[in-house]
């Protein structure tokens, strides 16, 4: 089989693939319409998040049978229209499932403890310890929204923290810490997100989600930037609802992920750069060194287990 890579990923990949006769070729800088022209040629094909694969490019890639991408979500391919063509869909949830779980805890850790303020000041020569008592994790009840790998997950690291864990995930049946969404809006400090960006799920915090919870709360999102309205969320953060928010993605990074939209929220992103209130990263949550490897071992295991008998 021919595979062709349109992105990065770790060399592990492409190693294993063609030490079991699978003819490797990489097109880092063509573009999407370049690629389209020789796509034709190849059964598989491995992309991270530079460019949608859509209806017109499936047509295009006729004999295509799988597409893999080095990551968690598959939001920028249209899997129901790969499937009609007999395309397998494959992700690495699995890879980076720790690498994002130890990185929302560190965010969060950073906001309660003042981490960043703190050592911005003694860098300074500012020696404020008053001003930057922090507060600590044990003792607050913490709602994980989606329980798959990144939530179960993050669920585990926090077991040592003393927190009460609750819940929900619409897709899962039996899981652990399962909580209704009412019970969360009467009783979490905490939220954090960990589904993937669908059309459900897009803005799914927004202030009519906000102004459900009694207490004001902190928010984590290490999912995609899109599952919080900014605009929402910084209205709320203004008016005290929102005590806090860790935001490894936003809502105005490019689809590539790789760079901020120069246009969208510019005063909302004003409002979160300039806050004391808000842990800021860019899009690193499952970007870790340990995670590039296990991301490529993942997918290897998947494609192979359907391709190589």
């Amino acid at each position: 089989m021919k595979v062709l890579f349109v992105d990065s990923v770790h060399p592990s990949l492409q190693q294993k693939l063609e030490s079991n006769n699978f003819i490797c070729h990489q097109e880092l800088s063509l573009s999407k319409s370049e690629i389209e022209e020789v796509i034709i040629d190849y059964e598989g094909l491995v992309i991270r998040s530079r460019f949608n694969i859509d209806q017109k490019f499936i047509d295009k890639a006729s004999n295509l049978k799988f597409i893999a991408r080095a990551g968690s979500g598959l939001e920028n391919i249209n899997v129901e229209y790969a499937k009609l063509k007999n395309i397998r869909c494959y992700n690495a949830a699995e890879g980076n499932r720790q690498a994002v779980a130890e990185h929302a805890l560190a965010m969060l850790l950073s906001l309660f403890n003042n981490i960043i303020k703190s050592d911005e000041e003694v860098r300074n020569g500012i020696w404020r310890r008053e001003d930057n008592r922090g507060i600590e994790l044990s003792g607050k009840t913490l709602a994980i929204i989606g329980y798959g790998n990144n939530g179960s997950a993050f669920v585990e690291i926090l077991k040592g923290f003393k927190v009460k864990i609750l819940a929900y995930d619409k897709y899962l049946d039996n899981y652990s810490y399962k909580s209704s969404m009412n019970n969360i809006f009467n009783n979490a400090d905490i939220v954090s997100l960990h589904v993937p960006l669908t059309k459900e799920t897009e803005h799914i915090v927004n202030s009519g989600f906000i102004n459900k919870f009694r207490k004001n709360i902190y928010v984590v999102n290490t999912a995609r930037g899109k599952c919080v309205n900014t605009r929402d969320l910084v209205n709320a953060m203004k008016e005290g609802k929102v005590k806090g928010a860790c935001l490894d993605v936003l809502e105005y990074e490019k689809s590539s992920f790789e760079t901020l939209s120069e246009s969208g929220g510019k005063g909302e992103m004003k409002f979160l750069i300039e806050s004391k209130n808000t842990i800021l990263s860019p899009h690193i949550a499952g970007w870790s060194s340990e995670s590039n490897i296990k991301i490529s071992k993942v997918l290897y295991h998947k494609i192979s287990s359907d391709f190589i008998f």
